[in-house]
């Protein structure tokens, strides 16, 4: 019983072991950064609230990351400027705000929600301004956070981040800060997932 126990194990872990040495540089991943890796195992989410393949992502994709998140693995998200022209800036912006006042769930759904559903146009910073006062930050919180050192300095990583990863597109998944995940082989989310986590383990 033992045997068949042991034997049936082995079956249901081959074809995901065989699945992960099928992961190959140039066609599942692409190596962006020669140096060495983050000291700790990352996965960062590089997403534009412009993107309407973003929006479904943040809505089925990334509750899963958080809940199948390896253990020891941190799960982040940047904000990139190249989508939706000088509001890039502002919705990045934004972001860093929303992160420094402890509400990025929160407005994240909001902007989001606002941009794809309701159709809302964003023209300048005091609407994303209004946006957050509808969604209970006081108005001084926002303008203290607007032009703070914190946010300048995540706007300014994310800016780099996003430069270094070579995106033509998003959402798009960079691990450890060295691999980009490739979408144009992929067949599922499930898949992407498959290759970030296996990519986190490839440094160890």
């Amino acid at each position: 019983m033992k045997k068949a126990l042991l034997m049936a194990a082995a079956l249901l872990l081959a074809p995901m072991a065989a699945t992960a040495a099928d992961y190959k540089e140039g066609v599942h991943y692409t190596v962006i950064n020669e140096g060495p890796a983050t000291s700790k195992p990352e996965i960062t989410e590089f997403f534009s609230f412009f993107c309407g393949h973003c929006y479904n992502f943040s809505k089925t994709v990334v509750p899963k990351i958080e809940k199948t998140l390896p253990e020891g693995v941190t799960f982040n998200q940047a904000h990139v400027e190249f989508i939706g022209r000088e509001m890039g800036t502002e919705m990045s912006r934004a972001f860093a705000i929303a992160h420094q006042l402890n509400v990025e769930k929160k407005i994240e759904h909001a902007i989001f929600t606002a941009i794809h559903d309701s159709k809302q146009r964003f023209t300048s910073q005091n609407d994303i301004r209004m946006l957050f006062i509808a969604n209970g930050v006081d108005g001084k919180d926002f303008d203290a956070a607007a032009n703070s050192f914190m946010v300048n300095a995540q706007m300014s990583k994310m800016k780099r981040d996003t430069e270094n990863a070579k995106l033509s597109g998003v959402p798009a998944l960079v691990v450890n800060g060295k691999y980009r995940v490739e979408t144009g082989s992929i067949k599922s989310y499930d898949e992407l997932l498959d290759i970030a986590y296996y990519l986190t383990t490839v440094d160890k």
